[in-house]
């Protein structure tokens, strides 16, 4: 089990849909965060209570590390990290530019797995990483190669450290959500999406995340989001 009740949490990702939605439920419980995302000025504009606000700027090579660090000297210790950034493309591989699917990898699959090789050493016991993989690493699409790809890779990864960790206390958590109204599909780096079904209320999945968090699930699978 999981105290979300003043834990101290970096929240990465913070400004899209699920990221603002999340950090504003860990509030409500109680949790302490710091915020980070690649727009300052998104983060001013979308200020949450207690939090500290932290630029990620991916084109420094450390910079994973470097807000893990930044948010435990902030925060004064740190409980819990959970990444919520991504990006996505659509359309065919072959029409997709190859520094598309780059940016994919960098933010979908590298990201993740950095930010929790940067946070276990320095996590409180009984201290989480978790990470939105997604409906596609279950059910890889057509359309979505790199996404897909990315996705699945960092799902798996999530699930072999969750038993690499176990002895040490630390609970890596895979939340793999099915289509939600977050506006990434709106904001693609390459592509149109196509039509889908209206997807889940970011507030309703955030709520699952963190019964997640509290419950110490090393994964909520698709099915598990919907009621």
């Amino acid at each position: 089990m999981t105290a979300v009740n003043e834990a101290r949490v970096l929240v990465v990702g913070a400004t899209g849909g699920l990221g603002r939605a999340v950090s504003l439920e860990l509030v409500a419980r109680g949790a302490v965060l710091a915020l980070a995302a690649r727009s300052r000025e998104r983060l001013v504009s979308q200020s949450i209570l207690n939090d500290v606000q932290l630029s990620l700027d991916l084109t420094v090579p450390d910079a994973p590390a470097a807000v893990v660090r930044a948010a435990r000297e902030r925060l004064g210790r740190l409980d819990g990290v959970i990444c919520l950034a991504g990006v996505v493309a659509f359309g065919p591989l072959a029409d997709t530019p190859r520094p598309v699917v780059e940016e994919i990898v960098a933010l979908d699959l590298t990201l993740p797995l950095l930010l929790a090789q940067a946070a276990i050493p320095v996590l409180e016991p009984g201290g989480f990483v978790a990470n939105a993989s997604g409906l596609v690493a279950e059910l890889p699409t057509a359309g979505l190669v790199a996404y897909s790809a990315a996705k699945a890779g960092v799902s798996a990864g999530f699930r072999a450290l969750a038993r690499e960790v176990r002895s040490r206390g630390i609970s890596v958590i895979d939340l793999r959500p099915p289509h939600t109204e977050t506006g990434l599909a709106e904001r693609p780096l390459h592509g149109v999406a196509p039509r889908m079904p209206t997807g889940l209320d970011p507030e309703d999945v955030a709520r699952r995340i963190a019964d997640a968090i509290e419950s110490g699930e090393r994964e909520v699978a698709a099915a598990s989001f919907t009621p």
